[in-house]
């Protein structure tokens, strides 16, 4: 466990709602906040998790009739169509044109950006199919192919995130996905283009007029008018996430997503401007938002906390991120660069901001961050927008063993092997003992009926 010297709740910053009572300073703080946020999800299932699987279950006994009725129910509206897939039904070209210019060429520039990121990911990880090589009349080979069909999911509810389309399909797109589904709920008004025009630009060939846990189990068991998919990837609420977990093993998921986090790491060179509005960028997402300091000054906690009321009094989402601030904004104290990196490797955070001088050689202590965002001059918003890796990351300290969402998420990989009779023949004995060890004779007479091997085991 990491040494927090001193903890401070942001919930002290103007406009925040009072400090929750259960709050306590000191390295209980710390501890406190770690144990809710590395457990958050199994409370936040448990208290869903009969009514999605009740969903699941009618989503894949009555198709698309159960989806109808569940956005008629949760959506408060009626679906034209479930699926769309033609070119005119998905008039994405038509929807990126429609868009304001600083929109439509935003949205172009991060495409591009992503999809450039990506084609070097792929490059990098698996170059060509696969590999192949002989040894000793043995021949081995891994084979990498891209999965046939790919569901991703946009969420659509307080608020609309054309980027999370294109985090999110463009890395499908490059690994050679030939079939993407988006399921998100569209309102059937202009504010579907931005939702459209991402999903033009990201390759995306269907859309799934739907959200919530009936969006999952279409997609995972399919309907009469929407197809399976071998994967599900993509952020959203609580029934999302506990209707990924239920699913998995019909399909495959990317991982659990919860709100997100940030955790800023900082020392006597950083900016309280800095720091505090790249908490409010995560703050003001949702009021479960984890927005964290670790630092070793009190000075300047004062500094940020301060900055955090100047910053909230302009800002249009101030209640959200208010809300978050109290809830789980903390900033802790360390002793030292050695505590900081203690710190990032304890939480395991989702996005890790490095906010001192010489971040690079900070670096080198972290082992756990889904995103980290070095220097001064990094804000967390350039990884969400247009710097070019996903930004859909493990949260709730699965980046413990968790990555990015990236092209090796989309290929499935197969292994190749090949025998000459001289390799069976010298291998046979090797073979046929560690079978007859595991009690496995058949497995050992499949070597021998083709050596010609006669006789029981000496």
């Amino acid at each position: 466990m990491a040494t927090v010297e001193r903890a401070f709740p942001f919930s002290c910053a103007k406009n925040a709602p009072p400090l929750l009572a259960s709050s306590i300073h000191g390295t209980s703080a710390f501890t406190s906040m770690l144990a809710l946020l590395h457990a958050r999800g199994d409370a936040d299932f448990a208290k869903v998790e009969g009514a999605v699987r009740g969903i699941l279950e009618d989503v894949r006994k009555e198709g698309d009739a159960a989806v109808l009725r569940y956005v008629e129910r949760f959506e408060k509206r009626t679906v034209r169509a479930l699926f769309l897939s033609s070119t005119a039904d998905l008039d994405g070209a038509g929807a990126l044109a429609r868009l304001p210019v600083a929109a439509r060429e935003a949205l172009a520039y991060a495409a591009d950006r992503i999809r450039r990121f990506h084609a070097r990911e792929r490059a990098t990880m698996f170059p060509g199919e696969g590999f192949r090589f002989e040894e000793e009349g043995v021949s081995l080979g891994l084979r990498v192919r891209p999965l046939d069909r790919v569901g991703v999911y946009a969420p659509g509810g307080k608020a609309r995130y054309p980027s999370s389309v294109l985090m999110s399909a463009i890395p499908a797109h490059v690994a050679g996905v030939s079939e993407i589904v988006l399921a998100s709920p569209l309102a059937g008004d202009a504010s579907d283009d931005m939702i459209l025009a991402a999903a033009h630009l990201s390759g995306v060939t269907g859309i799934v007029d739907a959200g919530g846990a009936q969006a999952i189990g279409a997609l995972a068991y399919g309907t009469a008018t929407i197809p399976r998919v071998d994967k599900i990837v993509g952020p959203g609420n609580a029934y999302v996430a506990c209707a990924k977990r239920l699913v998995y093993g019909s399909v495959a998921i990317d991982s659990i997503a919860g709100p997100s986090e940030i955790l800023v790491l900082a020392d006597r060179t950083a900016d309280p401007r800095h720091i505090a509005a790249d908490l409010l960028s995560q703050a003001e997402h949702d009021e479960d938002a984890y927005a964290l300091l670790a630092c070793d000054s009190a000075e300047l906690v004062t500094a940020v906390i301060a900055e955090l009321g100047r910053q909230l009094e302009s800002l249009p989402r101030r209640l959200i991120a208010s809300a978050s601030l109290a809830r789980h904004g903390h900033a802790f104290i360390v002793a030292g660069r050695a505590g900081l990196a203690e710190v990032a490797n304890t939480i395991a955070p989702e996005h890790l901001s490095l906010q001192v001088e010489a971040p690079e050689d900070l670096l080198a202590s972290i082992r756990h961050a889904g995103a980290v965002f070095l220097g001064a001059l990094t804000p967390e918003a350039a990884g969400d927008y247009v710097a070019g890796p996903s930004h859909v990351l493990p949260t709730g300290g699965a980046v413990r063993f968790g990555s990015p969402l990236g092209v090796h998420d989309f290929v499935a990989r197969t292994s190749l092997i090949r025998y000459s009779a001289d390799a069976l023949r010298r291998d046979e004995k090797a073979i046929c003992a560690l079978a007859r060890l595991e009690g496995l004779e058949a497995h050992a007479r499949a070597v021998t009926i083709r050596t010609g091997t006669r006789g029981d085991p000496p």
